[in-house]
């Protein structure tokens, strides 16, 4: 490449860049405002130079505390939204043994991979920044230096198999050509844009670049003026500062006519580290896109970024800080009281300093007016009012009530009312939660895609079989697929534990889980104690979970060698039956391998003595 066509491309990006940011500017000042206000940093505003600063007071007694109910309006919501299950599974596309077989691997390959990036910190961390900014993004890309060793280059340094990467991207780092685009797909270009420092530009792209002082946020090279510390919800402008740092541009470009692979152009300061296409062919058209899926708190109608709950929360608890401030204020002056003394009359200067203290002798001036207290009346009845005015419009608000955010109930509330108002205040949370669920699902099809595309000819991984059992298992790109993904789970909001053992409870009151003779088998007894959180007190509830997994094991076996499972001893002839006749029922094997099952069930029956 000519130095004067890439000189060209790094001025193309970077001018991209500017213009990008400056349209996004009013956005990420409403990020910082609501991360301040999150943080505790609640007496700041946007200024019209485009910055956040510091409203001092108007009097220097006025009291400035902070009350805030917005911090714990977002932790109740977190602590909801962590309920919601990250288990994804493959749905098969046809009842074809190999398509069959593709899934359940598929979905044994994602619930690693989940683990091993440690999926659930990652989703909990993204709500995280959901709920401060907005919006969140996930990354899902591969590393190709990273995973086991398997041999080595000319130059002796070893090759790696490669590995999958799952990270968090703050809304501060993208910036979209069009903002109203609605979903990130329909943009033509998305810049990412990252705080790097200059060792890990070289470690990475093996380029020596020039290190600055950057904030992490503004993604500035050049420190922001100070506004007294009110920035970023960090106090202290340079506190988001890293020095020896630089900007890394990654402008992904979708394909087109012209570029059928799309783009994906690399730069740091004034380097051009890579231009190519893009690297990843994971849309579900076969074709290449971006790597990022999306997390979003609010939807905003044909924004590209969502909208925060505490943008709405802002002015409420500016208005809460004064009613509650005020209100002190106005308890000092009856506690402390307000003094009125005749001009010279007693020394002015040592009453402002010390006070009136208990049993102090006040000496003034013969002929004046003794000092007096002035009336300072009650506190109005109005601050109260507001005051609860305000906590039932947070709850309005915010969506979550006493309930969850107190833990408070009323003694005459009866449990079906506590539990619709259970069920109103997981309502609000419904589009945040779907979100959510949405964007583990886009990343859950990114890692599936990743895999398919640089996973080779054989990669060895440790699997979860069908009885749970860990086991060291060989797959190929080839045997994979990721084109239908659902949840293991409904909505885990509005299914709770106890939910879930009230009604397994009112089905075994109701006799549903017993047979013709009114008896439970060990089965159903094996997960009811398992349902209601019991399963390992009963030894037959531990014998009859032993005796399953063997006929699990026999049934994996036999799809395997295609022989028929031996009878032992210890084998409980019922369970077995149930287990091989669910896996000739579920079509997971073939017509020879039922065959081979059907007469190991007989040899089942004959001991028990069943002839039909």
């Amino acid at each position: 490449m000519k130095k004067k066509y890439a000189e060209e491309i790094v001025e193309e990006v970077r001018r991209d860049f500017e213009q990008r940011r400056e349209k996004r500017k009013a956005l990420e000042l409403q990020w910082r405002l609501n991360m301040n206000f999150l943080s505790g940093d609640q007496y700041c505003e946007i200024t019209p130079t485009g910055d956040i600063d510091d409203y001092g007071k108007q009097y220097w007694w006025q009291q400035r505390e902070v009350f805030n109910q917005i911090a714990s309006v977002v932790e109740t919501r977190l602590a909801k939204l962590a309920r919601v299950k990250t288990g994804i599974v493959v749905r098969p596309a046809s009842d074809d043994d190999s398509d069959v077989y593709a899934a359940k691997l598929s979905t044994q390959v994602l619930k690693a991979a989940g683990e091993s990036v440690d999926l659930v910190k990652l989703i909990n961390a993204a709500s995280v920044w959901s709920e401060a900014t907005g919006t969140c993004f996930i990354k899902v890309g591969w590393d190709a230096g990273a995973g086991k060793v398997i041999g080595v280059d000319k130059k002796g340094a070893g090759l790696h198999e490669g590995d999958l990467t799952v990270s968090i991207v703050p809304p501060f780092e993208i910036f979209p050509d069009n903002l109203l685009a609605g979903e990130p797909e329909n943009c033509r270009s998305i810049i990412h844009a990252k705080a790097y420092h200059v060792d890990e530009v070289r470690d990475i792209w093996g380029e020596e670049v020039k290190g600055e002082d950057v904030n992490v946020f503004s993604l500035d090279s050049s420190p922001l003026p100070d506004t007294g510390g009110y920035t970023q919800g960090v106090k202290g402008v340079n506190a988001s500062l890293a020095p020896d740092h630089c900007v890394v541009l990654e402008k992904y470009t979708l394909p087109t006519r012209d570029m059928p692979d799309g783009r994906l152009t690399i730069v740091a300061a004034d380097k051009l580290l890579y231009d190519g296409e893009l690297p990843y062919i994971n849309r579900k058209d076969g074709t290449r896109g971006y790597p990022f899926a999306v997390m979003r708190c609010l939807d905003k109608v044909g924004c590209v970024f969502g909208a925060s709950v505490i943008e709405r929360l802002i002015p409420l608890q500016r208005a809460y800080n004064d009613v509650r401030n005020r209100k002190h204020e106005y308890m000092n002056r009856l506690a402390m009281g307000v003094l009125a003394v005749e001009d010279g009359s007693v020394d002015s200067d040592i009453l402002e300093e010390e006070g009136l203290a208990p049993g102090k002798v006040l000496i003034y001036r013969q002929g004046s007016e003794a000092p007096r207290m002035l009336d300072p009346g009650r506190i109005p009845s109005d601050f109260l009012n507001e005051e609860e005015r305000l906590l039932s419009e947070f709850i309005t608000v915010s969506g979550v009530s006493e309930l969850s955010k107190y833990s408070q109930t009323y003694s005459s509330m009866s449990g079906t009312a506590i539990s619709l108002l259970v069920e109103q205040d997981n309502t609000r949370l419904a589009s945040t939660s779907g979100s959510l669920r949405e964007c583990v699902k886009q990343v859950c099809y990114l890692i599936l895609r990743a895999f398919k595309q640089f996973a080779g000819e054989k990669r060895f991984m440790r699997l979860a079989g069908e009885n749970g059992a860990m086991q060291l298992k060989s797959f190929s790109a080839s045997d994979l697929t990721a084109e239908d993904l659902t949840f293991e789970t409904d909505n885990e909001l509005n299914d709770t534990l106890a939910n879930r053992r009230n009604m397994v409870l009112q089905l075994v009151q109701l006799g549903v889980l017993q047979d013709k003779e009114g008896n439970m088998s060990e089965r159903s007894k094996s997960r009811v104690l398992e349902l209601l959180g019991f399963g390992n007190w009963e030894n037959a509830a531990d014998l009859a979970d032993c005796q399953r997994d063997a006929a699990i094991r026999e049934n994996a076996a036999l799809k395997e060698s295609g022989k028929r499972p031996e009878l032992t001893d210890v084998d409980d002839d019922a369970l077995h039956i149930e287990e091989h006749t669910k896996a000739m029922l579920s079509q997971s094997l073939g017509k020879r391998e039922v065959d081979v099952l059907g007469k190991h069930i007989a040899e089942h029956r004959a001991r028990l003595g069943i002839t039909a």
